[in-house]
């Protein structure tokens, strides 16, 4: 699914102060975009309104080929904190935004089943989340936002309290999954070196609008080698040096 915001402003109801101004920016379809910036520049607040979780206070924002199947949500949101229910299991956990309006039906259950196999956590089914890990509870939240078939997929920082080693994974994890189930994403993030690995599309977010747009390299290695390549370290220097200017 392809979406295009134009001009888009926002100012707290309250504030005069612009938190967005007259933002612009294209997401093709099947393609991953990382929004990069300094805390408080308004990157999860672009996303929110993209999530239409707020309005904006000005401009206009388009979807192109937006699903019109009810069984399909346009689009899926990944917290940065889990959010998972303590008393439900990770399968019921993952069918959360089913269980919430209607009884689940006995192929939701088994896709997903499969969603959880896709993200190694199908051993975990009937675990209670106070008994995962960080990672696997980030799992599982993905899990969730992917029930309804979404054609974007929105992530806040989801990886940003993990280890090291977990967050690698599930970067890796992620962009197979995005080539899987063909969906565009934007994930915002404030690590150089996550949205170098990630991006199609790098979106430098300062001073209230994108300062810059920069486009990944074409990736000539396989993805467990991707961060040794001399390529992936000249991405990570050309972005940190756009930051800086």
């Amino acid at each position: 699914m392809e979406l295009v915001l134009e001009d888009i402003s926002y100012h707290y109801p309250e504030q005069e102060k612009m938190i967005l101004d007259h933002v612009n920016w294209k997401l093709p379809p099947n393609e991953l975009h990382c929004w990069l910036g300094k805390s408080g520049c308004g990157k999860t607040t672009l996303l929110q309104i993209v999530a239409g979780l707020i309005s904006p206070t000005s401009g206009n924002m388009h979807y192109q080929d937006r699903p019109t199947d009810e069984t399909v949500s346009p689009i899926g949101f990944v917290f940065q904190t889990p959010n998972l229910l303590n008393w439900k299991t990770v399968l019921e956990n993952a069918l959360l935004p089913i269980s919430l309006h209607r009884k689940v039906q006995p192929s939701e259950i088994e896709k997903a089943k499969h969603l959880l196999k896709l993200l190694q956590i199908d051993d975990l089914e009937d675990r209670l989340p106070e008994t995962l890990s960080g990672g696997q509870r980030s799992r599982v939240s993905i899990a969730r936002a992917l029930m309804m078939n979404p054609k974007l997929l929105l992530l806040d920082e989801p990886f940003s309290a993990l280890d090291y080693m977990t967050r690698e994974e599930l970067q890796i994890l992620l962009l197979k999954l995005k080539e899987k189930q063909k969906m565009s994403m934007i994930f915002v993030t404030h690590d150089i070196t996550e949205a170098a690995f990630l991006a199609d599309q790098v979106g430098i977010l300062n001073h209230h609008h994108f300062s810059n747009c920069l486009k990944g390299p074409e990736r000539q290695v396989d993805l467990s080698n991707w961060r040794n390549s001399s390529t992936y370290h000249d991405f990570c220097k050309k972005i940190r040096q756009e930051m800086e200017n």
